[in-house]
C-alpha cells in the first residue's frame, strides 16, 4: 500500500528559495556540481550493468524510461536524455520545473518535467525501468513510505538507485559542521541530522518493500585532491545504493 504524501513542505520551501541557482556551479549547488561526476558514473555503470548497455554505442540508453524524483534544476536528468533515455524529471518544489525547462531547452533536450509527487505519478499508473532517487530521501516526511511507492512505480525487473548520507558523528561533522557552517557550500538548516539514514536502515527499509538491494558504495571527498571518488568501503557519510525488482 503507498502511503498517501510523503512530502514534507518544510524541505519542498528550504530548495524552492534556491531554485534559480541550480545552474550556477559556484552557487548553493556548488556541492552537487563537485559531486554530479561521482554520481553520475556510479547511475552509468549500474543501468549499463543491469540492462546489458554498451555505454561506447550511440544513445545507450535508448527505449529505457527513466524517472529522476527530485529532479531539481536537472543536473541528472540532462546527462541521462543524452544517453538516449526517455526522461519524466518530478519535483515538488514548483520553483525548480521552469529552471530545468529552459536550461533543458537551451541544451537542445526533450525532458518531461512536472511539479508533481511520486504519489501522483504512481496513482496514474505509471511505470519506470529506472528511478534515480538521489540525495531526496533524507528530505521526505515518511522514507518508508516514499520507498513503497518507488517500488509502487518500478517496472519488473526495473532498477532503483537511492543515495542520502548516514547518521553518525563523521557524517554530522562533514555534512552540517562542514558544509554548511564551515565552507558555507549550502545554507544552514539545508539537513537535519535526525532525518539521515544509515546504510543498513535504507537497505533494511528497500527489502521491507520487497525490492532486492544488489550494492551499496561510498562516495568520498578528498580535501586533499578536491574531488570526490567511489569507494567499495568507506560508506561513512555519502553513499548510494542500488536494488532491482525481480
Amino acid at each position: 500500500m503507498t502511503a498517501t504524501n510523503t512530502i514534507d513542505p518544510a524541505e519542498v520551501a528550504k530548495f524552492e528559495a534556491m531554485a534559480a541557482e541550480w545552474w550556477d556551479v559556484n552557487g548553493k549547488f556548488k556541492p552537487l556540481h563537485m559531486l554530479n561526476p561521482c554520481r553520475l558514473d556510479y547511475i552509468v555503470d549500474q543501468i549499463a550493468a543491469e540492462f546489458g548497455r554498451d555505454i561506447n554505442q550511440p544513445l545507450p540508453f535508448k527505449g529505457l524510461r527513466l524517472l529522476d524524483i527530485g529532479c531539481g534544476g536537472g543536473l541528472l536528468s540532462e546527462p541521462m536524455a543524452r544517453l538516449g533515455a526517455s526522461v519524466v524529471g518530478a519535483d515538488a518544489a514548483g520553483g525548480n520545473i521552469p529552471v530545468a525547462q529552459l536550461h533543458a531547452q537551451q541544451s537542445g533536450l526533450e525532458i518531461d518535467y512536472r511539479h508533481t509527487s511520486a504519489e501522483d505519478i504512481a496513482a496514474n499508473g505509471e511505470r519506470f525501468d529506472v528511478i534515480l532517487n538521489m540525495e531526496v530521501i533524507e528530505h521526505v516526511a515518511d522514507p518508508q513510505g516514499f520507498l513503497e511507492v518507488c517500488n509502487t512505480l518500478l517496472d519488473t525487473n526495473g532498477l532503483l538507485i537511492c543515495s542520502t548520507i548516514n547518521r553518525n558523528p563523521k557524517s554530522y561533522m562533514m555534512a552540517i559542521i562542514g558544509a554548511e557552517h564551515v565552507m558555507r557550500w549550502l545554507p544552514k538548516g539545508t539537513h537535519e541530522f535526525d532525518k539521515f539514514i544509515t546504510p543498513d536502515e535504507l537497505c533494511a527499509m528497500i527489502a521491507n518493500t520487497g525490492l532486492n538491494p544488489v550494492d551499496r558504495k561510498g562516495f568520498v571527498f578528498n580535501p586533499l585532491r578536491w574531488d570526490w571518488s567511489i569507494s567499495d568501503r568507506d560508506l561513512s557519510v555519502n553513499y548510494v545504493t542500488a536494488s532491482t525488482k525481480a
